[in-house]
This record gives C-alpha cells, structure tokens and sequence, in this order.
C-alpha cells in the first residue's frame, strides 16, 4: 500500500463506513489563535481534533476527516471545507447545528451539504483563496492585533500592487516555501493576486491559486512590504518571482493570514 496515502485515506480502504451514510461537505471558520493549526498533532489541540471529536458525539465512525487545507499554527479560515461520511437521518441544515452545538466557540460550521460519494476534499479543488490583513496604527489596537498585523506608517496601495502583479501565471515558488510532500514540486499557478482596501486604515494581500507551499503566503507578504518600504529592491523580488532565487527568510506572522475561499469547478 502506498505510502503516500494520508492516515484519512488508508482508513477508508482499511475500514470502509457502512454503505448506509452519506458523504457530507462542511465549510467552517475558525480563529487559529489558540491551536497548533489545522492537522491532528498527538498531544496538541488543534481544529481536526476538536471537529472530529465533536462529530464522533454524531456516530461517525471514520478515522480522520478529509480537508482541503492544513492552515498553519495562528492562521485563520473563512472558508476551509473537510468532508465527512456519516448516517444522518435529518437534514445537513440539523447537522450543521447539532455540530455547531458541539463545537467550542472559536469553530464554527458556516454550511453542510451532501455530496457525491467520490467527492474529495482536497484533490477535487480548484483553486483556495488566501486573504493577509494589515491594518495601519501608530499605536496598537486589541480589539484588532488578533486578526491584522498593524504597520506604521501606512504602505502605498500602488506600490504593493506592483509586487503582486508579477506573482501572476505559473512560476517556480521555491524562495517562498517548501512543498507539502517530499521531493514535492514548487511550481504553482496563480490566478489573483492583489492588495485591496478592506477599511479606511486597513488592506488585504488576496491570492488565488491552484496550491500553495508551506509558507508560502505568508513569505510573500513579508518581502513584498519589504520592497513598499525600500528594505530590497525591485530586482531581488522579481528574481525570487521569476527566477526562483533565494532571498531573505523573514516571514509575516500568522496572525494575519486567512483560508478564505476553496472553489470546486462541479460537485
């Protein structure tokens, strides 16, 4: 057997659930603040855990549910989706608010639908969607640190749209991450790439692209307010873009950074 396979994915070959439940697709929300991200970690809370604990209260009886992404320790979602199969007898309506009831408040179930017996969370995307909020404050504000990364003085919009233009297409992404499997490619095809206003003193870097590498965002905002600040010039971001070449290592906190869409062409 593969060792390439997740423990999600032996675990449906090795004990399959009765043909009596439906596959179900969730999408939930989450503050990563207090978890060592998404992924079970023995010993460690995280978001599977905690949704998996609050499905097997329902009777599902699988090993691990499968999502389209593994958000990193401190990082956010609007919009992660898992899958699930489970024998519910109610409507995905019931469920979503039975699983909610369960939950802690820091996860939440945003809708449920039932899907095809051979839709796969993860492989089945076409594209996730990533949002890093930045709020400009000469002085903190708390009611905001949780979610944004504040910055003094305000970055120039247009400048910072001149760095992510060039992240457009298919590039090598090596300088920003690792890839999720060993020996793994780093080629990527981007889709969006952008700075936008979200409120009169914040902004928002959104990516959209077909997978992303361990980091991978979160490296790319950090240099990209390093050349709006004048820290690197032009020709050492291009290169990391268009050239693949290594450069600073510095990375932007996780705080920032949110799942916040995965697309799925068809169902």
């Amino acid at each position: 057997m593969s060792s390439n396979l997740s423990v999600s994915e032996l675990s449906e070959r090795e004990n399959p659930v009765p043909d009596t439940c439906e596959r179900y697709k969730f999408t939930v929300s989450y503050d990563g603040t207090l978890y060592w991200g998404f992924q079970r970690q023995k010993g460690r809370k995280t978001i599977q855990s905690e949704i998996e604990a609050a499905l097997t209260t329902l009777g599902w009886e699988e090993t691990g549910i499968i999502s389209a992404g593994r958000t990193d320790s401190g990082v956010h979602a609007e919009g992660q989706v898992f899958s699930a199969k489970l024998s519910w007898k109610h409507s995905p309506e019931a469920l979503r608010a039975a699983l909610n009831a369960r939950l802690p408040e820091d996860i939440s179930v945003k809708d449920v639908e039932r899907v095809p017996d051979n839709f796969h969370a993860r492989y089945d995307a076409f594209s996730r969607t990533y949002r890093y909020r930045i709020y400009f404050a000469e002085v903190r504000d708390p009611l905001r640190d949780r979610f944004r990364l504040r910055l003094w003085p305000e970055s120039d919009l247009k400048t910072l749209n001149q760095a992510a233009h060039i992240l457009l297409g298919e590039h090598d992404f090596r300088a920003f991450g690792s890839p999720p499997r060993k020996n793994g490619t780093t080629v990527r095809r981007v889709i969006a790439s952008g700075w936008i206003p979200e409120d009169r003193d914040e902004i928002a870097f959104e990516i959209e692209a077909n997978g992303f590498l361990y980091h991978m965002v979160r490296r790319m905002v950090f240099l990209q307010l390093q050349w709006a600040t004048d820290r690197i010039d032009w020709k050492t971001w291009e290169d990391a873009v268009l050239n693949a070449k290594p450069t600073h290592p510095g990375i932007a906190p996780a705080k920032g950074l949110s799942l916040y869409r995965v697309r799925y062409e068809k169902l």
